[in-house]
């Protein structure tokens, strides 16, 4: 779940009633948006703010902007396909290309801990050299503390990523029409089962390589393709598809009906998933994208979407529909059915 806006007209009286702070409060389920809207909306918030989205929009002196930032916590700090550094960078863009604005600028801060390698810290800043030149932006400044050891898990980074909004574009879930499609830029699940395999907690061996990525050039191929037809963007990350999808059936009022036979799983992940009970659909991802877009135009958009590298995956892979309305239904070739929730507790801790 996004944690960087509030929705509109947010009381202003606290509804978080829970006594402590615990992990599932940081996994993106409903445990986090119980915290975002009941205790950070009404205390921090204009109430006028609008939505729940992944960047906030401003305009400062006629220019059109937004604003994002993240935290990552991720361990361990390298996995296979990437590490901390790299993913900081890329999941702020992303935040920001899934909010129609093209990532500029962006400012880091690191929390070390005491007796952190200097060589383990050389190697995430150049990692973040590496990802911000790749993506096109420059990074400006920052801050670093550093605390006692054992008090940081080595390092944390959070990212502030500026950006400039894309002209003609609104991505608004309230845009959303019955009839839409669900478009998906590639396979799911890669990033947190890899990041579980990584930490050796699991015994069963994959060749799975966490899908951090800028997704700039993937959204920006969709929206050229298809222009103002693209209604509401997110990157699914904590909380997977399913959290991202239910936020959209919440906030457009409609139903979301997807096919489980068009999702695009590979085996390892499928694999993985099947021996510890888990959806792959609750599952982080750090490079794909879900885009709803108008029906007349979704055709267009996959086969921009395909024709981009990193894009040959992509799926339709479901609509917009009437009912179950503020809800998501998966449905099986056999013509069975069910009903997913976003992801309740955190079966996948310190995924990114």
């Amino acid at each position: 779940m996004s944690d960087k806006t509030p929705i509109e007209g947010a009381h202003r009286k606290i509804r978080f009633r829970e006594p402590q702070i615990e992990m599932a409060h940081g996994a993106g389920g409903k445990a986090s948006r119980r915290l975002v809207e009941g205790l950070f909306a009404p205390l921090l918030f204009e109430s006028s703010v609008t939505p729940l989205d992944d960047a906030a929009r401003i305009d400062i002196g006629g220019a059109s902007l937004a604003l994002t930032t993240d935290s990552f916590v991720v361990k361990p700090l390298v996995f296979p396909g990437g590490s901390i550094g790299e993913l900081a960078v890329n999941g702020t863009v992303n935040d920001l290309a899934v909010s129609a604005a093209r990532c500029e600028a962006m400012v880091v801060s690191f929390v070390l801990e005491a007796g952190l390698p200097t060589p383990v810290l050389q190697a995430e800043i150049e990692a973040m050299g590496a990802a911000a030149r790749k993506a096109g932006i420059k990074i400006l400044g920052g801050d670093t503390k550093v605390v006692e050891h054992g008090k940081a898990d080595h390092m944390y980074i959070t990212t502030t990523g500026l950006g400039v909004r894309i002209p003609g574009i609104v991505i608004d879930p309230r845009s959303v029409r019955i009839g839409d499609k669900i478009l998906l830029s590639g396979a799911i699940g890669d990033h947190g089962i890899t990041i579980l395999l990584a930490r050796g907690e699991l015994d069963m061996e994959g060749d799975m390589r966490s899908d951090t990525r800028s997704v700039m050039p993937l959204v920006a191929a969709v929206l050229q393709a298809a222009g103002p037809g693209v209604r509401w963007m997110r990157d699914p990350t904590r909380g997977g598809v399913a959290t991202s999808l239910n936020e959209l059936a919440r906030d457009c009022g409609h139903g979301i009906v997807i096919k489980e036979e068009e999702l695009p799983v590979h085996d390892g992940v499928r694999g993985a998933c099947e021996l510890l009970g888990l959806d792959p659909l609750h599952i982080a991802n750090e490079g794909q994208f879900l885009a709803v877009v108008a029906p007349g135009l979704a055709d267009d958009a996959l086969r921009a979407l395909r024709a981009t590298p990193g894009g040959e995956e992509a799926r339709i892979i479901g609509e917009v529909r009437e009912q179950p309305a503020g809800s998501v239904l998966v449905t099986t070739a056999y013509g069975g059915s069910r009903i997913i929730d976003m992801l309740v507790g955190d079966p996948l801790p310190r995924i990114c």
